[in-house]
């Protein structure tokens, strides 16, 4: 079977963009045939990935240049093809061979700060329409799942959940030099609690920094905040600056901004945290609590959307709306090294769970049924 894969977002190192190079890497591992469609833009860097550029007449529009390419060039060039993937919420409204669709989350139609312009919510609507036409859906969680059903009113049957994973560089051991040269690199004390996954306003930062005064007031200022990514240029109701939010909480000098972090230094900085804290209002899936248990650090996360999915046992889950319950996690946490343990041991095995080997089989199993109609 020989499957058309739209690599609009390869480059990308987070989101969409992670998701497609690992998948594609973990399908050419098992011998899978595919073509990766790619923006004349775009750079490989691998002369064993099978790909193909693809022209748009609009280099000068970045948006129409996304919009032509996912809805002219892309299905065109999957003519003949088995099967075509597009790994994120944007199918051709008029597909040419059977089309699989991985819908990862549903933000722009569930919160409505995220639904954004007149144009935006144009193409959120012509990308819901099209998702009907696909033949099958993936999607990273249960909660993702209902909500497909739900919003989309795509039958159940069509709907395909395929978890994410941490990739294997989380659950490989670090040494101590590769610890040390983070450490150094960016001043981290000995102990330090972490947060890393974007500043929009449905991470909650505001429930974190209330949460982390409420640690201050009970342990002192043992443990710093560190947060980890590149801060928002500017400070907006969609992008609250977390420095402000964190003068407001009364906590600004117990906090660390030490800006954004390569991936290859994620799993030493993961594994140097002492708790790793996640509070999301909503995550279709949730990768930096799941990469941060595989790396055997202590999560405490949010228990909405599908974050108990990914966390399950692995973690412990705390209400987004009560700062005071975070509080009091991190604290029971904290002063107690036996139950640091307990959560470590109980994180790596939960993590285990996902592995983008199975990911990809099942994805490939998805092929197949798209294939036969």
């Amino acid at each position: 079977m020989w499957v058309g894969i739209n690599g609009l977002f390869w480059e990308y190192q987070t989101g969409s963009g992670q998701y497609t190079r690992s998948l594609v890497r973990e399908l050419m591992a098992q011998g899978a045939e595919y073509t990766l469609f790619l923006p004349h833009e775009a750079k490989p860097e691998t002369e064993d990935l099978h790909h193909r550029f693809l022209d748009t007449p609009f280099s000068k529009s970045e948006n129409l240049a996304k919009v032509w390419f996912e809805q002219v060039s892309f299905p065109r060039a999957c003519r003949g093809m088995e099967v075509a993937h597009v790994p994120y919420f944007a199918p051709p409204l008029f597909p040419s061979t059977p089309t699989v669709v991985t819908i990862h989350d549903l933000i722009p139609l569930i919160l409505p700060a995220y639904k954004g312009s007149i144009l935006v919510r144009f193409y959120t609507r012509l990308v819901s329409i099209a998702a009907r036409r696909a033949q099958a859906i993936i999607t990273d969680s249960g909660s993702s799942k209902r909500d497909i059903i739900d919003i989309l009113k795509i039958p159940r049957e069509r709907v395909h959940v395929i978890p994410l994973a941490a990739g294997e560089r989380f659950k490989r051991g670090v040494g101590t030099a590769a610890l040390d040269e983070v450490r150094r690199k960016y001043s981290l004390p000995q102990e330090f609690l972490l947060y890393l996954g974007g500043f929009d306003q449905r991470k909650n930062m505001k429930t974190l920094f209330q949460g982390f005064k409420g640690l201050r007031e009970r342990l002192g200022d043992r443990y710093p905040l560190v947060i980890a990514g590149a801060l928002p240029d500017k400070d907006t109701p969609f992008f609250p600056h977390p420095r402000r939010l964190a003068e407001e909480a009364g906590v600004s000098d117990g906090v660390r901004f030490i800006g954004w972090v390569p991936e290859e230094e994620k799993p030493a900085l993961y594994r140097l945290a002492t708790l790793f804290l996640y509070p999301s209002l909503y995550e279709g899936f949730g990768l930096p609590p799941l990469e941060a248990m595989a790396c055997g650090t202590p999560v405490i996360a949010s228990c909405e959307a599908s974050l108990p999915e990914v966390v399950g046992n692995g973690g412990v889950l705390v209400d987004p709306k009560e700062p005071e319950a975070w509080a009091e996690t991190m604290v029971a946490i904290l002063t107690s090294p036996q139950r640091r343990e307990e959560i470590r041991a109980k994180a790596v095995e939960q993590a285990q769970r996902f592995s983008w080997k199975k990911t990809a089989r099942e994805t490939l199993e998805v092929y197949k049924v798209a294939a036969k109609g």
